[in-house]
């Protein structure tokens, strides 16, 4: 494979070149010494040998190209089948575009031209010239995207432009074009102008080679203030004032020329928005104020005068600093400082004074004012009331500790529920169900306030959402007024209820098919000495053991539940039944108390 047969040196042969010539030239030498990378492929596609050229180009040493499939170098498996397919037709390959896979993985663009060896007819091998032009490739890349970036600042542009050749052919035009002429202007046909037709200002008709656009490409030179009146296909005119400006190549030589065309009426749509947004600042609930470079207020809206107190007779003329507390007043300063450079306040809040000498806070955003010459003259204010912002961020802290605190009170119960349930469990099974149990009646009390938006829930909701999972709710009785639980003794009497009705149901009321559940609940006394008690009875059910001293139901009972809320509780066994009573002030149970007490 490292040297060149007969067959393959014959393959390499000008076809063009006489015998004579061919036996004076060493084609092995040009072969495997030339610059340009070279390489044989039999027709079977196997790589048959590459010069030193092609090896260097693709980074692969002779053992592991040579041999090889010619389209295991190609990743683009459709162009190297069309190459192979087109060489075996006996067509001739030039300059075709492919791309080829380096030893390390990198892809170059090339350019490849091949023919074909043919012997009685039959393809014996091509011969495959390749011409590494990533580099140009890349630059083509470049050119294409700077093209197509200038192409879409343009075509988003919302002010007509167009571009013409030397000759003032149309090249290009934008949309915003095409809707100011109301026409869709024929590339490489109009000429000079998109609109229809032209008319100068006092209504003469103006030929599109009189245009300004033509007498720039003529005279090689920017036309500017030249206006002129144009007028749509459906009959409407409007004046309009053009831009045209020569482009011209590296060398100066004018290739077209570009221009822009402004719609005048548009001067007359400005000084409506003018007004318009003289309405909407002085409509503005927010206070928005101009200033001059030396503090005196320029302008002053309805929005200052409600927040400050000051009518704009008062204020406008009068230094801006009466608006700032003195603790305040190195604010000015630093502001104008900023302004000065053209830099803009971004909002921060601070504090300002009304007419009657309180305080209020404010959030305020400071800008630069200029004049038509750009040249800096004062600055504006927008100052916002944010006091209700402020007592919002309040309420929203409190409530966030709130919540905090309720979490990690659920955390600390379901701790308590591991832990206890831990000691008493008899095997992991067991653990887990009691475990799962008692984090799903927590998950029911949290239903029941997220249903009622966390104002709380009657006792009477409670005891039911609890009881019901455990069957036979029919032989609980309920009795008392309609005291509205908070959300913490909607929590901890939850697991109290949960506790009390899973110990009936392994053991009591719950369990069989005799005896009765009564519990009652009420309020006692009058002022803030109120109390709330509760009795959970059962009564003529079947013979019990008790809830093991210490275990996390009597914990719940008698220590965990009763002390969430500031009261005491009493748990007492039967042989057939419990009782437990509760006592805790009514102003930690309840959230409001119905018309029955």
């Amino acid at each position: 494979m490292n040297e060149l047969t007969q067959a393959n040196i014959i393959a390499l042969k000008n076809p063009d070149m006489s015998g004579k010539d061919i036996q004076d030239f060493d084609y092995q030498d040009f072969f495997e010494n030339g610059a340009i990378a070279l390489h044989l492929v039999n027709a079977d596609g196997i790589i048959l040998h590459a010069n030193k050229a092609e090896l260097d180009l693709l980074g692969y040493p002779a053992e592991q190209y040579v041999g090889r499939h010619i389209a295991e170098f190609y990743p683009d498996r459709d162009a190297i089948e069309d190459i192979l397919t087109r060489l075996a037709s006996g067509e001739k390959i030039a300059r075709y575009p492919a791309r080829l896979r380096t030893s390390d993985g990198s892809i170059k663009h090339v350019e490849l031209t091949s023919s074909g060896n043919f012997l009685n007819g039959k393809l014996i091998n091509t011969r495959c010239f390749t011409v590494d032009v990533s580099d140009l490739q890349r630059v083509r890349t470049e050119l294409t995207r700077r093209d197509n970036t200038h192409r879409q600042i343009l075509d988003s542009l919302p002010v007509a432009i167009y571009t013409t050749d030397q000759h003032g052919t149309i090249t290009y035009f934008n949309r915003a074009a095409a809707e100011f002429a109301g026409r869709e202007p024929e590339i490489g046909r109009d000429k000079w102008c998109v609109t229809f037709k032209l008319f100068t200002p006092d209504g003469k008709e103006l030929p599109h080679d009189e245009c300004p656009m033509a007498i720039a490409l003529r005279e090689n030179r920017p036309v500017r203030n030249q206006e002129a009146i144009a007028q749509r296909p459906d009959g409407s005119l409007f004046p309009f004032l053009p831009h045209p400006t020569p482009i011209r190549d590296e060398n100066g030589n004018l290739i077209g020329a570009v221009n822009m065309l402004l719609d005048l009426t548009d001067r007359q749509c400005a000084e409506e928005a003018r007004l318009h947004l003289s309405a909407i600042v002085d409509s503005s609930f927010d206070a928005i104020v101009s200033k001059d470079l030396n503090t005196i207020i320029k302008s002053w809206n309805h929005g200052a005068e409600r927040l400050f107190g000051y009518t704009p007779d008062e204020a406008i003329g009068r230094s801006v600093t009466m608006l700032i507390p003195a603790d305040h007043q190195d604010e000015e300063p630093r502001i104008l400082e900023r302004i000065r450079r053209g830099e803009r306040v971004e909002t921060y809040e601070t504090i300002r004074q009304r007419k009657d000498g309180s305080l209020v806070p404010v959030s305020l955003t400071v800008s630069p004012v200029r004049n038509a010459t750009g040249q800096i003259i004062g600055a504006s204010k927008i100052a916002r009331d944010i006091t209700s912002a402020r007592e919002n961020e309040h309420r929203i802290r409190m409530l966030m500790r709130e919540v905090n605190h309720r979490v990690k009170n659920q955390y600390s119960v379901i701790l308590s529920m591991i832990r206890e349930t831990n000691k008493r469990a008899k095997s992991p099974a067991e653990f887990e169900r009691e475990v799962r149990e008692r984090i799903t009646a927590l998950s029911r009390s949290h239903d029941l306030l997220v249903m009622g938006d966390w104002k709380g829930v009657t006792v009477f909701e409670l005891l039911l959402s609890q009881a019901k999972s455990f069957g036979n709710e029919e032989r609980i009785s309920m009795s008392g007024p309609s005291i509205i639980l908070s959300p913490n003794a909607v929590q901890y009497l939850g697991i109290a209820f949960h506790e009390l009705a899973t110990n009936s149901a392994k053991y009591g009321v719950l369990s069989g098919g005799q005896g009765q559940i009564s519990v009652a609940w009420n309020a006692t006394g009058s002022g803030a000495s109120r109390l709330f008690h509760l009795t959970w009875t059962e009564t003529d059910g079947p013979e019990v053991e008790t809830i093991g001293e210490g275990g996390f139901g009597t914990v719940v009972l008698k220590r965990v539940a009763p002390e969430a809320i500031g009261g005491k509780g009493n748990l007492e066994y039967g042989p057939h039944g419990i009782t437990w009573s509760l006592e805790a002030p009514l102003a930690t149970v309840e959230t409001s108390i119905g018309s029955e007490l």
